[in-house]
């Protein structure tokens, strides 16, 4: 530390200055600031989500009100515009706010309401992104990843700023928020941080490359005439050259949009296919109770019961059948944590053709034919494109 300019002290150069407070906070700070922000709200009558710690909702006979909290970004929704507003003057004067009206650019994301519903993108976060990286002016492509392509950690040179890679890396985790077409491809990326190769260095540039293609790209969210739960699983077995470990996906729709996705490479080795795809199908089981237990607290009605699509005959057959429990004991938690679901008709596990499989695309490199289909199931649709119905529909 030095002193700072204009401010030295001529006679003791050496000297640096003392803080009365701290620059950065104490560790304790955050913690503090979420009881304090806790304990105003639990005043006026909110409770805290089991589900959700960050979640305060208040109920009452006349409306219904929602705050949702990230350090010290609050989002308020309700059913009651006024009750909204007195809230807002009630906080006010707990602590300094700044009323930001309708939601429009929240942590990153870019929110455009649609005459169907609203546009969730990054496509300023994403713009900066292709700056640091210098491929602002790159070629576009039509998807992330090769068909058929396999990373391994062997087989290239060391990269020459492996710090550039990792934070390249490290900030397309944040764009999976809006663009579930891309968690595989981030996801294989993101296991070579220690050790990257320039073969990963290329993989990184055509992620990159696809997004200069698809900037005002995001998730489309639409009202919906029915909100049911339905979940597809998919895994792609022994797909690492290096490990021979599987990699599971699933995707999780609420109604006609998509809330929940997950592309992971598997903790354990997998010896048949069968049992790759039961890990798999418990992921996406657990996501789906914890969705009804956050639905629950919400009041949300779910119509009819949640059905989980797997495109494996074997792992739907083995999910309700105990026959098969015998050949199956190195994967017996999973499989009682499935069928005690089925047995108790909390969630229906069926099966659905390959073609079908809207989770396809969270496992393995999808062609560039193949691409935009599958991305168009997970939600995720221009925004020009959108203007473009709406504008045709006015007409």
């Amino acid at each position: 530390m030095t002193q700072p300019q204009g401010f030295e002290d001529p006679k003791h150069p050496q000297f640096v200055c003392r803080l009365h407070k701290s620059l950065y906070g104490l560790k304790q700070a955050p913690r503090a600031w979420f009881d304090k922000l806790k304990n105003a709200l639990f005043a006026q009558g909110f409770t805290s989500s089991k589900s959700d710690q960050s979640l305060f909702i208040r109920f009452s006979s006349q409306h219904v009100t929602f705050i949702l909290v990230y350090v010290d970004d609050i989002l308020i929704t309700g059913s009651d515009e006024k009750e909204v507003q007195q809230l807002i003057t009630l906080l006010n004067d707990c602590f300094t706010l700044k009323d930001m009206g309708e939601v429009n650019f929240f942590l990153g994301i870019h929110v455009t309401h649609t005459a169907g519903g609203m546009h969730l993108s990054q496509k300023k976060y994403v713009t900066d992104l292709l700056c640091k990286a210098k491929m602002q002016d790159a070629k576009p492509i039509g998807a992330p990843m090769t068909t058929g392509f396999k990373l391994s950690a062997f087989g290239s040179d060391e990269v020459e700023s492996p710090q550039l890679y990792r934070s390249i890396v490290g900030a397309l985790q944040y764009v999976t928020i809006t663009r579930p077409e891309l968690s595989y491809s981030v996801n294989r990326v993101c296991q070579f941080m220690h050790k990257p190769l320039e073969t990963h260095w290329r993989a990184v540039k055509r992620i990159l490359r696809y997004l200069r293609g698809t900037l005002d790209f995001g998730l489309h969210l639409q009202k919906s005439t029915q909100l049911n739960l339905l979940g597809f699983c998919d895994a792609d077995w022994a797909s690492d050259p290096d490990d021979r470990k599987s990699t599971s996906g699933y995707c999780v729709y609420l109604g006609s949009n998509i809330v929940s996705w997950c592309s992971k490479k598997q903790h354990t080795i997998s010896r048949l296919t069968t049992e790759a795809e039961y890990r798999s199908l418990a992921n996406v089981v657990a996501k789906v109770t914890w969705l009804l237990s956050l639905l629950k607290e919400l009041k949300v009605d779910i119509q009819t019961r949640p059905v989980v699509w797997c495109d494996n005959l074997s792992t739907v057959q083995l999910a309700a059948n105990p026959v098969l429990h015998a050949r199956t004991k190195h994967v017996e938690l999973d499989l009682y944590f499935v069928r005690e679901k089925v047995i108790h008709k909390v969630i229906d596990v069926k099966h659905v053709p390959a073609i079908d499989q809207a989770a396809d695309v969270l496992t393995k490199p999808i062609s560039s034919s193949k691409f935009p289909a599958l991305r168009h199931k997970l939600k995720v649709e221009s925004l020009s494109t959108l203007s473009l119905r709406g504008a045709v529909r006015d007409s």
